[in-house]
């Protein structure tokens, strides 16, 4: 006898979405309405039990009649409303507190033909045929658990005292529940060594309930568990179980094919023009020869559409024909490849900013990108050219490249810049974020600056870099964490020519920690410190000092407006060294949320930084979390300002300030 599951005959059809279901028809024909069932999909392989044998009887304390007898409501009903009148009724189970589970009820409430006309008036004779309808439904959910023998009632009463709504019930007695007496999984031991493995990954056990979710629960279980463990090809059956009513057991039977186990192979693509199979081997996370698992291949699969190359991948194992190795077909299909992006935006002590740029993907296959870029803004005026190969021969090393031509003019300094670089990082993004990151790079910068230091006058500085820099990651968000810590440091030695050579290291240390604090908040705490090691600030070029105020840094105060100050116009000069703090409570309320925030820092002419300077500034944010991270407002207002700093300063990003 098969394994009786619920839900089986609602499969066999669906009513069209825009076709309201009625009520009063058969509960076979009902549509599927959003619940997924032990054995969705599966109603033609997993068949209904078919009644006890009528020559069986199963004694109980409570004997009561057959309880395949269909539900016949209480006669008496006719006495308190005419057949034809229609009143509303409401529906009660007793009975079942002790064995239904939430999903026991959720199916019920879901599938009920009572539950769906709840809210309707109905006539005596509309109520009799829906409680027929659920006396089905509830003797199917309980022999979906192993409750073979129960006992339904259903019964239609007088509205009660204080209510003007029939009373519909179904008073049901559980009976035993059947349990299992053998469990055979055949064929499993094909598996060789890797039965006992495999045999662990089915719980159902002798002597468990004979539990239609938990058995098939247990099947796709042992189907991922084969999948994971080098059996590309196997198949588990439908489960079969044959019950045994004068014992009130049941024997489980579950065929398994598992097909042979097999070792990756080689990969193979149907279309080479955006990559070649040997780039697709080099982002896997497996070799020729490693077992198979069909979490490498699910994860390869994200690492093609993560480079936003394809629109759809199918990756599908085949035989290579050994009978050791299985081949991963890959059929892709290519997305659009140029996009053209533009922003605009505003920060107080910013002022306006507008940009626009034109991408090439695969410019250079594989995954070769080429960015087009401008800047005009207030204070800024970019040109650049970027390139950048993603998975350069290993899965998330970036390799980039850029050209770039800027006009910068701001309080602290104004520069014309030109800048060559180059670097090779190993990056966090969304879909795979990583504990750690590292970058390492070089860059040559030609520059003629003017600050307050120079009473005006320009200077030419040209400067050769080596950056280094390492973070780890320990939080559960890239873009809105809410616990966990990070704690990153970067290196950059340099050597400077303007009059004469000097060098000089510049050294930066970042932390942040996040506690929850309760369902809805979250404790953020961050620190910033950094110094220069070497030469005099002077001496430094302006654009490569410390400088500290504005969205990302202190917020209330302008961008770049913390620190020492000089010349006539009392304008910013940056620093050798930086402190930084910065402590926000992030309170939310579903979609939205607010964010109250206090920040501290200064810029010190010293190695160290000075903190009886510090400047304070606190406000508040708004947080609109949307689907590709969080929206913020921040307005801020400096608690200690210095002379000219703004009443109040606010900034508009995506992700939280830290």
């Amino acid at each position: 006898m098969l394994l009786a599951c619920p839900g089986g005959a609602l499969a066999q059809s669906v009513t069209p979405p825009d076709a309201m279901p009625d009520i009063d028809q058969s509960l076979d024909t009902m549509p599927d309405i959003g619940l997924d069932w032990p054995d969705m999909g599966q109603a033609d392989s997993v068949k209904p039990l078919p009644d006890d044998p009528a020559d069986v009887q199963v004694a109980t304390p409570d004997a009561a009649p057959d309880a395949s007898a269909p539900a016949e409501p209480v006669e008496e009903a006719a006495t308190f409303a005419d057949a034809g009148e229609e009143r509303r009724y409401t529906v009660q189970l007793t009975g079942v507190d002790t064995i239904a589970d939430a999903t026991f009820k959720l199916r019920f409430d879901e599938l009920s033909a009572l539950r769906l006309g709840e809210g309707k008036a109905a006539n005596l004779a509309q109520i009799n045929r829906r409680i027929k309808e659920d006396d089905e439904l509830l003797d199917r959910l309980l022999r979906a658990k192993g409750y073979y023998a129960a006992r339904i009632r259903g019964a239609v009463a007088a509205p009660p005292a204080g209510s003007d709504r029939l009373a519909v019930s179904f008073g049901i007695t559980p009976g035993p529940q059947y349990l299992l007496e053998s469990v055979d999984l055949t064929g499993l031991a094909e598996t060789g060594d890797k039965e006992a493995q495999l045999r662990a990954a089915f719980p159902p056990k002798i002597g468990d309930p004979v539990d239609a979710d938990a058995i098939l629960a247990g099947r796709d279980a042992l189907s991922a568990v084969l999948a994971e463990t080098g059996f590309p090809f196997a198949r588990v059956d439908e489960p079969e179980v044959r019950i045994d009513h004068e014992e009130r057991k049941g024997d489980l039977d579950i065929i398994v094919t598992p097909g042979g186990y097999r070792s990756f192979g080689a990969i193979r693509l149907n279309d080479e023009k955006l990559f070649s199979a040997h780039h697709v081997q080099e982002i896997a996370r497996f070799d020729p020869g490693d077992p198979y698992k069909a979490s490498d291949v699910e994860d390869l699969r994200r690492a093609i559409v993560a480079t936003g190359l394809v629109s759809s991948v199918s990756l599908t194992p085949q035989e290579a024909g050994d009978g050791t190795h299985v081949d991963l077909a890959v059929d892709v299909r290519p997305a659009p490849l140029r996009t053209i992006a533009g922003q605009l935006g505003y920060g107080t002590g910013e002022g306006y900013r507008a940009e626009v740029s034109w991408q090439h993907r695969n410019l250079f296959p594989p995954e070769g990108a080429v960015t087009v870029r401008g800047v005009v803004g207030t204070q800024e005026q970019t040109a650049s050219f970027t390139y950048r190969r993603n998975n350069f021969h290993r899965r998330d090393n970036i390799l980039t490249g850029l050209l770039s031509v800027s006009n910068i003019k701001r309080d602290a300094y104004d520069a014309r810049t030109i800048t060559l670089s180059g670097g090779l990082e190993r990056q966090t993004n969304i879909l795979f974020q990583k504990d750690w990151v590292w970058r390492f790079g070089a860059e040559l910068i030609a520059s003629d600056e003017a600050d307050a230091f120079s009473g005006g006058a320009r200077r030419t500085f040209l400067i050769a870099a080596i950056p280094l820099s390492l973070t780890y990651d320990g939080s559960d968000d890239l873009l809105n964490p809410t616990k966990g810590f990070r704690l990153g440091g970067r290196l950059s030695p340099e050597l400077s020519f303007q009059d004469k050579t000097f060098g000089y290291a510049k050294v930066q240390v970042d932390g942040s920690i996040y506690q929850p604090a309760g369902e809805k908040v979250v404790v953020a705490a961050r620190a910033r410190f950094g110094t220069i090691l070497g030469s005099t600030v002077d001496q430094i070029a302006p654009s490569r000092r410390f400088y500290a105020g504005g969205g990302a840094s202190v917020r209330g105060y302008g961008y770049q407006a913390i620190g020492p100050r000089f010349g006539v116009d009392d304008d910013p000069v940056g620093g050798k060294s930086l402190a930084e703090f910065s402590l926000e409570a992030r309170v939310r309320f579903g979609n939205f949320g607010v964010v109250p925030f206090v920040d501290a820092g200064n810029i010190s002419t010293t190695f160290l930084p000075r903190f009886r300077d510090l400047r304070i500034g606190t406000g508040l944010g708004l947080r609109y979390y949307s689907s590709f991270g969080p929206i913020r407002i921040d307005v801020g207002t400096p608690i200690n300002p210095q002379k000219g700093d703004p009443r109040v300063a606010v900034y508009v990003s995506l992700g939280q300030a830290f």
